[in-house]
């Protein structure tokens, strides 16, 4: 048997925007873990991250907290998810529009609405592809869609490539094998 430890909570060298932090607060989460204000901080020092925690440890606020943060500071920002399923990049969809939800209600300030996240997968529709590369400030995709739809049309995604902020790979440990060997070339 383990002994119940309780949590450990870090400190932002930089607080988040108070509309940032009240979208955390909104969801209960009044403080964040020592390993996502680590990861928060080096991150927004502009340093490349990694982070591997065990499953259901926060990993996913760590780059949907950075990606927001720079969303707010730059309108122009991008930032491109890359996920190994087209159902995983779903799943953080709802999860980073449920984080942003208030900041999308705003009526004055800096506001980040709904449609600035999509996912582009084969099972986007034609006729809403368009609008994704064109309005789309977080695009979430896989690397079939990355290197089959976005790369070989790199003119028409300019913008995102142009304003490119954060490239986030989740899942890293999937990607061995023939896969990974997909992925890297």
């Amino acid at each position: 048997r383990i002994p119940h430890q309780g949590a450990i909570f870090g400190t932002l060298d930089n607080p988040l925007l108070p509309n940032l932090q009240a979208c955390l607060e909104s969801l209960g989460i009044s403080a964040l873990y020592s390993h996502q204000a680590k990861a928060l901080n080096a991150i927004l020092a502009g340093r490349n991250v990694i982070i591997a925690t065990p499953s259901a440890s926060g990993k996913t606020l760590c780059y949907h907290l950075a990606t927001l943060d720079a969303l707010l500071h730059d309108k122009d920002s991008r930032a491109l998810y890359i996920f190994p399923t087209k159902a995983l990049a779903q799943d953080q969809l709802r999860s980073l529009k449920q984080i942003a939800h208030p900041l999308s209600l705003r009526a004055r300030g800096k506001a980040i609405p709904p449609e600035a996240m999509a996912t582009f997968d084969g099972d986007t529709p034609q006729n809403d592809r368009a609008n994704i590369r064109k309005q789309a400030k977080i695009v979430l995709t896989n690397p079939d869609m990355l290197h089959l739809g976005i790369l070989p049309n790199h003119q028409s995604w300019s913008r995102l490539f142009r304003n490119l902020k954060y490239v986030v790979i989740d899942e890293t440990h999937i990607y061995r094998g023939v896969f990974g060997s997909h992925v890297a070339n």
